[in-house]
């Protein structure tokens, strides 16, 4: 279990309680527990701009997918949509009675113009951020709502709440009331507007206002009440393309649930985090389900074997908050001091040059031969199948968080056939030699010479290779039989890698 993370960038602050990451541009929005919001570029790490006008913490931020717009809301009860091209706030939205949790613009936000926001006065609004009015109050919730979120696909929204319950709300007639024309509304059918658009009447409007800021409105229903947490429950986020739901709460647990047309049902429970969980997410491109607690870790779980694999800690920060890029492979969390921003592995594949302008690299648990000689029109060259890799490891390997090969050499000493060296970081360090004819495409191929070692191997000659021992750190070289032939001391006690150093 791999327990170092590629940290890409660490930010300095006051406590993070909201992220989010820009569709297309190096940026985070990071908004803090002292009323601050930072935009941050990430891959130069420096703070690109501030936005200081909510009075208080600010937990919500979302960035709009391709306007320049960010909304926050915070714990003066207000939404904000800032530009930040004119780096200003445009407006203020006001209806909650509480503090703001989260607030989310839309997914297809050209579409629907709107936002939705959770707060702890039990409620879940919708508004329109084009007319700046609130669409609906979802009801339902008897304690503060922690979080709210958009399916990115269908008609539904999911909340969570320390009633310890999960809502997931269908959004069907709201979709419909707003791409449906005039009268759709119950509109009052001889008013027309400037347009020549029929629409209501003020007082039927002002009426209607009324009666759902009273009773609430039947455009947006409660599909599924999940039950199963024992305590509150602080996050929920649904999968992006399958139908299941992941929840985070103060019972220390992190549940899988999954729905049907008709129902929603618990699938399992994740149990590890030894304090509350403040947030989960699924990862956008592997089955992984990532969580992090007050307990000061981020855990990240596999989903299909629904076991934790990963747990990465901090000393004295706990966490609140996750964030994943939409297309990329990065993730961030807020904590007591500020953020990270990760990757779970590198996504740069092992790889090394052959003869003959011929590149070997690994992709997923294939060994290619990139040929560039064979380029044809707007193609660099022709992936060359070679071999394929076995797992290593004793432990089953869980795709995704650094267990694919690190290091690969090509033994440039021998003319008359390929060998690579494929070593893997997986259970402490290990190797797998792999011999192939460079004539013949999908000739003979001998691989299961494998052994530990620490680091890359090293060819030394035609038919011979070295690698380091781990345990008592010396220098092994091999023939290609994997019999070892020779043992040598390295020059100083506690070498960590070897290098090729060229032939003299």
């Amino acid at each position: 279990q791999k327990t170092t993370m590629l940290t890409k960038f660490e930010s300095k602050s006051a406590r993070v309680k909201g992220l989010a990451f820009h569709p297309v541009r190096p940026w985070i929005c990071a908004s803090l527990h002292n009323g601050v919001i930072q935009l941050w570029d990430y891959r130069v790490g420096t703070v690109i701009d501030r936005f200081e006008e909510h009075d208080g913490p600010v937990r919500g931020v979302d960035f709009h997918l391709h306007e320049p717009l960010i909304v926050t809301g915070g714990d003066d009860y207000k939404i904000k949509v800032w530009d930040y091209k004119l780096r200003r706030c445009l407006f203020t939205l006001l209806g909650h009675l509480d503090y703001i949790r989260t607030v989310q613009f839309h997914p297809n936000a050209t579409q629907f113009p709107w936002i939705l926001s959770a707060s702890d006065d039990q409620t879940l609004r919708l508004w329109d951020f084009h007319k700046r009015s609130c669409l609906s109050v979802l009801t339902g919730h008897n304690h503060y709502v922690m979080c709210a979120a958009f399916h990115p696909s269908e008609d539904l929204i999911v909340s969570a709440s320390l009633d310890q319950t999960v809502r997931v709300w269908d959004t069907t007639g709201l979709r419909k009331k707003h791409l449906g024309g005039p009268g759709m509304d119950g509109g009052y059918p001889g008013m027309m507007d400037a347009n020549g658009n029929r629409g209501q009447s003020p007082a039927a409007a002002t009426a209607l206002n009324v009666q759902a800021e009273l009773f609430g409105t039947n455009d947006v229903v409660v599909k599924y009440v999940l039950e199963g947490h024992d305590r509150g429950v602080n996050w929920a986020a649904f999968h992006p393309t399958l139908p299941l739901l992941a929840s985070a709460a103060d019972d220390r647990q992190v549940k899988l649930w999954r729905m049907s047309e008709t129902k929603a049902w618990e699938v399992d429970t994740l149990r590890g985090h030894a304090n509350n969980v403040s947030c989960c997410l699924f990862h956008p491109k592997q089955e992984l389900v990532v969580s992090n607690s007050e307990d000061r870790s981020i855990r990240v779980w596999d989903v299909s074997k629904r076991v934790g694999v990963q747990t990465f800690r901090r000393e004295g920060d706990r966490f609140w908050i996750l964030a994943a890029h939409r297309s990329q492979n990065l993730l961030a969390a807020g904590h007591d001091s500020g953020m990270i921003v990760f990757k779970l592995e590198r996504e740069r594949p092992a790889s090394a040059s052959g003869p003959g302008d011929k590149l070997y690299y690994v992709r997923g648990r294939e060994l290619f031969c990139h040929d560039y000689a064979r380029a044809t029109g707007g193609s660099s060259g022709v992936d060359v199948p070679i071999a394929s890799l076995r797992r290593v490891g004793q432990q089953a390997q869980t795709d995704g968080i650094g267990s694919g090969p690190r290091f690969l050499s090509y033994n440039m000493h021998n003319p008359t056939e390929g060998n690579v060296l494929v070593c893997s970081e997986v259970d402490g360090g290990c190797y797998e030699l792999i011999t192939f004819s460079l004539t013949k495409a999908g000739g003979s191929v001998t691989d299961g010479k494998r052994g530990a070692c620490l680091g890359p191997g090293v060819f030394l000659g035609r038919n011979r290779f070295a690698v380091l021992d781990r345990h008592k750190r010396e220098i092994v070289v091999k023939n290609l039989n994997n019999e070892t032939t020779k043992r040598v001391q390295a020059p100083v006690p506690n070498v960590d890698c070897l290098f090729d150093g060229g032939a003299s």
